[in-house]
Protein backbone atom coordinates (compact mmCIF):
# COMPACT_ATOMS: atom_id res chain seq x y z
CA UNK A 1 0.00 0.00 0.00
CA UNK A 2 1.37 3.42 -1.20
CA UNK A 3 0.06 6.29 1.07
CA UNK A 4 0.22 8.73 -2.50
CA UNK A 5 -1.87 6.21 -4.55
CA UNK A 6 -5.24 4.88 -3.21
CA UNK A 7 -6.50 1.46 -2.87
CA UNK A 8 -9.67 2.34 -5.19
CA UNK A 9 -10.02 4.92 -8.20
CA UNK A 10 -13.53 6.85 -6.73
CA UNK A 11 -12.06 8.83 -4.18
CA UNK A 12 -9.79 10.93 -6.66
CA UNK A 13 -12.78 11.47 -8.54
CA UNK A 14 -15.05 12.29 -5.61
CA UNK A 15 -12.23 14.40 -4.02
CA UNK A 16 -12.25 15.96 -7.04
CA UNK A 17 -15.64 17.10 -7.52
CA UNK A 18 -16.33 18.23 -3.76
CA UNK A 19 -13.26 20.32 -4.05
CA UNK A 20 -14.46 21.61 -7.76
CA UNK A 21 -17.91 22.23 -6.01
CA UNK A 22 -16.70 23.85 -3.26
CA UNK A 23 -14.21 25.86 -5.37
CA UNK A 24 -17.88 27.22 -7.60
CA UNK A 25 -19.57 27.89 -4.18
CA UNK A 26 -16.17 30.21 -3.51
CA UNK A 27 -16.15 31.77 -6.64
CA UNK A 28 -19.94 32.24 -6.65
CA UNK A 29 -20.65 33.23 -3.16
CA UNK A 30 -17.72 33.72 -1.02
CA UNK A 31 -15.82 35.51 -3.47
CA UNK A 32 -18.39 38.37 -4.91
CA UNK A 33 -19.08 38.93 -1.11
CA UNK A 34 -15.48 39.46 -0.61
CA UNK A 35 -15.73 42.21 -3.34
CA UNK A 36 -18.20 43.86 -2.43
CA UNK A 37 -16.89 43.80 1.07
CA UNK A 38 -13.61 45.31 -0.32
CA UNK A 39 -15.09 47.76 -2.63
CA UNK A 40 -17.26 49.30 0.65
CA UNK A 41 -14.49 49.01 2.72
CA UNK A 42 -11.93 50.84 -0.31
CA UNK A 43 -15.29 53.21 -1.15
CA UNK A 44 -14.97 54.27 2.55
CA UNK A 45 -11.91 54.49 2.69
CA UNK A 46 -11.44 57.12 -0.10
CA UNK A 47 -14.62 58.98 0.78
CA UNK A 48 -13.56 59.31 4.61
CA UNK A 49 -10.14 60.97 2.76
CA UNK A 50 -12.37 62.66 0.48
CA UNK A 51 -14.39 63.48 3.28
CA UNK A 52 -11.41 64.94 5.20
CA UNK A 53 -9.90 66.68 2.04
CA UNK A 54 -13.16 68.72 2.21
CA UNK A 55 -13.06 68.95 5.52
CA UNK A 56 -9.45 70.79 5.76
CA UNK A 57 -10.35 72.46 2.38
CA UNK A 58 -13.21 73.88 4.79
CA UNK A 59 -11.06 74.44 7.76
CA UNK A 60 -9.00 76.34 5.84
CA UNK A 61 -11.55 78.36 4.03
CA UNK A 62 -13.12 78.82 7.86
CA UNK A 63 -9.80 79.96 8.69
CA UNK A 64 -9.35 82.61 5.83
CA UNK A 65 -12.59 83.86 6.95
CA UNK A 66 -12.10 84.25 10.73
CA UNK A 67 -8.86 86.18 9.71
CA UNK A 68 -10.52 88.20 7.33
CA UNK A 69 -13.01 88.97 10.03
CA UNK A 70 -10.34 89.32 12.78
CA UNK A 71 -8.81 91.97 10.33
CA UNK A 72 -11.58 94.04 9.92
CA UNK A 73 -12.53 93.82 14.17
CA UNK A 74 -8.60 95.31 13.79
CA UNK A 75 -10.11 97.92 11.45
CA UNK A 76 -12.83 98.74 13.71
CA UNK A 77 -11.50 99.17 16.61
CA UNK A 78 -8.77 101.01 15.03
CA UNK A 79 -11.59 103.30 13.38
CA UNK A 80 -13.61 103.32 16.55
CA UNK A 81 -10.31 104.68 18.28
CA UNK A 82 -9.94 107.39 16.48
CA UNK A 83 -13.47 108.57 15.98
CA UNK A 84 -12.99 108.00 20.51
CA UNK A 85 -9.78 110.56 20.34
CA UNK A 86 -11.73 112.79 17.91
CA UNK A 87 -14.50 113.54 20.23
CA UNK A 88 -12.00 113.56 23.20
CA UNK A 89 -10.08 116.59 21.09
CA UNK A 90 -13.69 118.20 20.24
CA UNK A 91 -15.10 117.60 24.42
CA UNK A 92 -11.70 119.05 25.06
CA UNK A 93 -11.97 121.76 22.83
CA UNK A 94 -15.56 122.75 23.96
CA UNK A 95 -14.72 122.34 27.67
CA UNK A 96 -11.79 125.08 27.04
CA UNK A 97 -14.10 127.09 25.06
CA UNK A 98 -16.90 127.19 27.86
CA UNK A 99 -14.26 127.31 30.71
CA UNK A 100 -12.94 130.64 28.73
CA UNK A 101 -16.27 132.06 28.29
CA UNK A 102 -17.34 131.39 31.80
CA UNK A 103 -13.58 132.84 32.50
CA UNK A 104 -14.59 135.85 30.68
CA UNK A 105 -17.93 136.13 32.10
CA UNK A 106 -16.31 136.07 35.46
CA UNK A 107 -13.68 138.81 34.89
CA UNK A 108 -16.74 140.96 33.34
CA UNK A 109 -18.70 140.62 36.25
CA UNK A 110 -15.61 140.94 38.77
CA UNK A 111 -14.46 144.22 36.88
CA UNK A 112 -18.37 145.90 37.46
CA UNK A 113 -18.64 144.73 40.91
CA UNK A 114 -15.09 146.48 41.49
CA UNK A 115 -15.95 149.62 39.22
CA UNK A 116 -19.23 149.63 41.43
CA UNK A 117 -17.40 148.97 45.02
CA UNK A 118 -15.08 151.86 43.62
CA UNK A 119 -17.90 154.38 42.47
CA UNK A 120 -19.35 153.68 46.22
CA UNK A 121 -16.28 154.13 48.41
CA UNK A 122 -15.57 157.02 46.52
CA UNK A 123 -18.95 158.13 47.11
CA UNK A 124 -18.96 157.26 51.05
CA UNK A 125 -15.17 159.10 50.41
CA UNK A 126 -16.80 162.35 48.79
CA UNK A 127 -19.62 162.35 51.82
CA UNK A 128 -16.82 162.04 54.71
CA UNK A 129 -14.71 164.64 53.05
CA UNK A 130 -18.00 166.95 52.90
CA UNK A 131 -18.54 166.27 56.53
CA UNK A 132 -15.29 166.46 57.57
CA UNK A 133 -14.72 169.75 55.26
CA UNK A 134 -17.56 171.34 57.33
CA UNK A 135 -17.04 170.10 60.60
CA UNK A 136 -13.15 171.44 60.19
CA UNK A 137 -14.39 175.32 58.77
CA UNK A 138 -17.40 174.89 61.50
CA UNK A 139 -14.33 174.62 63.69
CA UNK A 140 -12.44 177.50 62.39
CA UNK A 141 -14.78 179.85 62.27
CA UNK A 142 -16.34 178.64 65.78
CA UNK A 143 -19.97 178.06 64.92
CA UNK A 144 -21.67 174.69 62.89
CA UNK A 145 -22.25 174.81 59.42
CA UNK A 146 -24.64 171.90 58.91
CA UNK A 147 -26.74 174.21 56.69
CA UNK A 148 -23.67 174.42 54.25
CA UNK A 149 -23.50 170.79 53.98
CA UNK A 150 -27.51 169.94 52.85
CA UNK A 151 -27.18 173.55 50.38
CA UNK A 152 -24.61 171.56 48.48
CA UNK A 153 -22.14 173.37 47.91
CA UNK A 154 -19.40 170.69 49.41
CA UNK A 155 -20.74 168.70 46.65
CA UNK A 156 -20.18 171.29 43.35
CA UNK A 157 -16.94 171.98 44.96
CA UNK A 158 -15.80 168.27 45.18
CA UNK A 159 -17.06 168.19 41.33
CA UNK A 160 -15.09 171.00 40.16
CA UNK A 161 -12.17 169.51 41.88
CA UNK A 162 -12.55 166.46 40.21
CA UNK A 163 -13.13 167.86 36.93
CA UNK A 164 -10.10 170.07 37.40
CA UNK A 165 -7.65 167.01 37.86
CA UNK A 166 -9.38 164.78 35.35
CA UNK A 167 -9.22 167.43 32.48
Amino acid sequence: MNPLFPDNYYEPVIGLVVFLITLFVIGKVLVPRLQKTLAERADAIDGGIMRAEKARAEARNLERQYHKQLEEARRDAALLREEAREQGARIRAELRAQAQAEARHLIGTAHAQIEADRKAAFAQVRTEIGRLSTDLAGRIIGESLEDVRHTGIVERFLDELENRTVS
